[in-house]
């Protein structure tokens, strides 16, 4: 049995009004884009949110979601369920070399007693503890600027982990192994394997929740480094074009934004020049 047609009439699956609801709702609130191939994950995803409000079927939700005042109360924990969190600590690790090898090193230079850095999307992470890692070695093994970190996402499923800073031990697998044996420190007890990050690095590290639709980003001072990866692809052109016009205007001249390296900002007329592939430096 395949599910070829949104069929309204089958107990467990998303009719077309609902999909087209539930899409243009998702769509405005996250920015995210919801094609009609997305039906089953979304399906998926939903099953949770059914489950947790103690409803029989998709149906009901989405006519228990659309009336009355539920919206208002439902939309977190909703957009905690579309939301998509794949994330790997020293992710796309090139950019990684060029902040150790030449952001730092310019910043530095340029006499930044201190810097201040923005993961815009970090999930569980894996992204801002990569960050917290090479900013406090710089910082240690080159005199460097001290350094602070503001870690924000729209889902608080994903902050709540970061904020614990517990990991299962594969997944730090990635991190070289200086690294490892300065900042993540192994859970003690036989068979445990999960690592937690140092306390260093979390003191370091602000989490908010911050929704990129928004129309301004209360992040405080200019940025020095603003990574914002992986997000934009998830966004139609007209969104992309407004997000990263608001990241450039928290970002000091000078300073550094990453983008994932299948993103382009070709053909947006912003204050910025390529540096590396997917960095740019604000003029």
């Amino acid at each position: 049995m395949g599910h070829a047609a949104l069929a309204p009439d089958t107990p467990d699956t998303l009719g077309d009004r609902d999909f087209d609801r539930l899409s243009a709702l998702i769509n405005r609130v996250a920015g995210i884009k919801m094609p009609r191939n997305k039906v089953l994950m979304l399906e998926g995803r939903l099953r949770r949110r059914v489950r947790a409000k103690g409803l029989a079927t998709i149906a009901q939700y989405c006519n228990w979601l659309f009336t009355g005042n539920n919206l208002d109360g439902e939309i977190v924990y909703l957009i905690n369920a579309v939301t998509t969190n794949k994330t790997d600590f020293f992710r796309e690790p090139r950019h990684f070399d060029f902040l150790v090898d030449s952001v730092l090193p310019d910043l530095a230079a340029k006499g930044r007693t201190s810097i201040r850095a923005w993961s815009a999307a970090c999930s569980t992470g894996a992204e801002p503890y990569t960050m917290a890692m090479l900013l406090d070695a710089f910082a240690r093994d080159s005199q460097g600027p001290d350094f602070g970190i503001l870690a924000t996402d729209l889902d608080t499923e994903v902050l709540e982990i970061a904020r614990r800073g517990v990991f299962p031990g594969e997944m730090v697998k990635p991190v070289p192994p200086v690294l490892r044996q300065r900042y993540v420190l192994q859970a003690l007890g036989a068979g445990r394997t999960e690592v937690r990050m140092a306390p260093s690095l979390r003191s370091a590290i602000g989490f908010a929740r911050l929704n990129l639709m928004d129309e301004r980003y209360p992040v405080g001072e200019p940025m020095d480094l603003i990574f914002c990866r992986n997000v934009l692809i998830y966004f139609d052109r007209p969104t992309q074009e407004r997000v990263v016009r608001r990241l450039v205007s928290c970002l000091r001249p000078g300073g550094y934004l990453f983008l994932g390296h299948s993103e382009s900002i070709a053909g947006i007329d912003l204050p910025l020049v390529p540096v590396a592939n997917t960095v740019f430096r604000r003029n």
